[in-house]
């Protein structure tokens, strides 16, 4: 699954949240939410556990 970088950092910078705190809210380790940030690939999961962390619903992230 592939999320929308542009809205996950965008989404990051509004809500100002850092990634370590996507990080604890999410329980995902640092090399995941970086390599998502990056344009990596990731789980419908994970990018769930994204969202949550984010306080939005997780179709706003998902690329398509």
């Amino acid at each position: 699954m592939k999320i929308d970088t542009v809205k996950l950092i965008t989404t990051m910078y509004k809500k100002g949240i850092k990634t370590g705190e996507v990080v604890k809210k999410s329980g995902l380790s640092r090399s995941t939410i970086s390599a998502v940030r990056g344009g990596k690939t990731c789980t419908f999961d994970t990018a769930v556990k994204i969202a949550n962390a984010l306080d939005i619903p997780v179709d706003e992230l998902i690329e398509g």
